[in-house]
């Protein structure tokens, strides 16, 4: 009886293995991970040189682990049967999920620094600007050191920025956050959440206003940036957006498309990346003219992704607001591109961008 067994365990193990196999040759290659939001590597190419180098074998390995059958059914299992209290550095607290960001990276800190103070001589020196730095924690500021997690730690990284940036006023929104104002899934926080952010914000460049909005909740379900990575059965998101009757009349230009684009484009809820709703996702120049406001004022904004939430409630406030993200645009080409006389200019990172700041161009 016990032979039999083996024998059917043996019989359904081979069968398995063989179909396995056979779908690794006759199924077509995947060019994208919808749940990784990366693209998949590709058949390498096959030489004499690379195959006496070590990189074929090197680059065939990689290509297999990420075209095998059922991928992501396999992440997933390993994810829930894992023992370890984080998988490959994300971490799940009361189903909120999170990235760890360990540890600080000073040179990252110091590189950061040298991008703004270059922008600063090159366009703000002498131009009379109020020019204002703050800084958005991320959300292992909330749930890394309370759970057991590595963490990074803040009060130097913010004192670092603070200290080589003296030009700049600094205004601290720390006090006006905490985990729940972020996706459980993703790492942008939640624009309905933030309205005392940005009252907080143009408080401190003097221009105390406060707005009444409408909050819009989208009907599609949100799966974030880390929702992939974790591999796990976790409750999705949602998205929603704040309007009113001046955000509506806005005009946004996308410089970098040569296109106008609506504050909010309710298609991008069906691409990959549905944070992209807020005012054209990450592209490097674009304006939001203000026809409710006749003040004349201008806002600069150099952001990264939590800026293109952010942007249209500290718009309210002026008369133009150009938003600038020097990830995809060098420095040297801003001079023909905009007016930096005159105006307001704040510089809104996150902790992440600064302490991994080798994207800033």
């Amino acid at each position: 009886m016990n032979n039999l067994r083996n024998n059917i365990l043996i019989a359904i193990t081979g069968c398995v293995f063989a179909i396995l196999v056979l779908m690794v040759w006759i199924m077509p290659d995947k060019e994208y991970s919808a749940a990784e939001r990366r693209p998949l590597k590709q058949s390498p190419e096959l030489s004499i040189e690379s195959i006496l180098s070590g990189r074929f074998m090197s680059n065939f390995e990689d290509y297999k682990l990420d075209q095998f059958p059922l991928r992501d059914y396999f992440r997933s299992f390993k994810a829930i049967t894992s023992l370890k209290s984080d998988n490959n550095d994300i971490y799940v607290v009361d189903n909120v999920i999170n990235s760890m960001e360990y540890p600080l990276n000073e040179n990252k800190l110091t590189y950061a620094s040298g991008r703004f103070l270059n922008i600063y001589n090159s366009y703000l020196k002498d131009s009379g600007n109020n020019i204002y730095l703050s800084i958005i924690p991320d959300k292992n500021f909330f749930y890394a050191e309370d759970n057991g997690y590595l963490s990074i730690d803040y009060d130097k990284l913010v004192s670092t920025i603070r200290n080589s940036s003296g030009y700049m006023t600094y205004i601290d929104i720390f006090p006006f956050l905490k985990g729940d104002d972020y996706y459980m899934t993703d790492t942008h926080w939640r624009q309905e959440n933030i309205g005392d952010v940005a009252e907080a914000l143009l408080k401190g460049m003097g221009n105390e206003q406060t707005f009444e909005y409408e909050k819009v909740d989208m009907e599609e379900d949100f799966y974030g940036v880390y929702y992939g990575q974790a591999a796990l059965p976790l409750d999705p998101d949602s998205i929603s957006f704040l309007t009113n009757d001046i955000i509506e009349q806005f005009k946004v230009f996308d410089h970098q498309n040569n296109k106008e684009i609506p504050v909010y484009d309710e298609s991008k809820m069906t691409s990959d990346d549905p944070y992209e709703l807020f005012t054209g996702g990450p592209i490097s120049l674009a304006t939001i003219e203000n026809p409710s406001c006749d003040n004349g004022k201008h806002l600069i904004i150099f952001r990264d992704s939590f800026g293109s939430s952010l942007a249209p409630l500290l718009a309210q406030g002026y008369s133009k607001t150009t938003l600038i993200d020097i990830r995809y645009i060098m420095p040297q080409m801003l001079g023909s591109l905009v007016d930096f006389e005159n105006a307001d200019v704040l510089f809104v990172y996150s902790t992440s961008v600064l302490n991994n700041s080798e994207t800033l161009k």
